[in-house]
């Protein structure tokens, strides 16, 4: 480096850019000027009789003439309307047939080696050891408050067994 070698400055980091504006800043600038606008477009519209310099001066110098404006209306006669009524026959209502199947099945001597579990939520006189017992009986889905219902009958858990 010599002598007459002009010294750079030191280095300075740029200036942060300014933050962006929020939209209602847009809001507080642009629709008080465009109320502005309209209000005055109005008031110039407004203004006068709304006919200008030239309504004045015609209005001064002359009377104006009356004008006849005769309207004349011809109406069709109305064309004759066809009616055509129409009566169909009612359909026969739907016999509706409802079957419903009754199952009892009596208790045994309440020994435990029948293999079945009481004591369960389902509380009848029923109960089933599985669900091919339930199944057999046909009283397969159980619900819970039915006779025979138990939680070992419902796997998943939602309130019907044997599903």
């Amino acid at each position: 480096m010599s002598w007459n070698q002009p010294v750079p400055p030191p280095y300075q980091p740029p200036a942060p850019p300014d933050p962006p504006r929020p939209g209602w800043t847009r809001k507080r600038v642009l629709l008080p000027s465009a109320v502005g606008v309209l209000f005055l477009g109005a008031l110039i519209g407004s203004s006068g009789d709304g006919g200008g310099g030239e309504t004045k001066v015609a209005a001064a110098g002359a009377q104006a003439a009356p004008t006849v404006t005769v309207t004349a209306t011809v109406t069709a006669p109305p064309e004759p309307a066809v009616t055509q009524t129409v009566t169909a026959e009612p359909e026969p209502a739907p016999t509706v047939t409802e079957t419903v199947r009754v199952t009892v099945t009596v208790g045994g001597s309440g020994e435990g080696g029948s293999g079945a579990v009481e004591g369960e939520d389902g509380g009848g006189s029923a109960s089933y050891a599985n669900c091919s017992a339930a199944r057999a009986a046909g009283a397969a889905p159980v619900r819970v408050g039915d006779p025979g219902y138990g939680r070992h009958l419902d796997r998943d858990g939602d309130g019907v067994g044997c599903e």
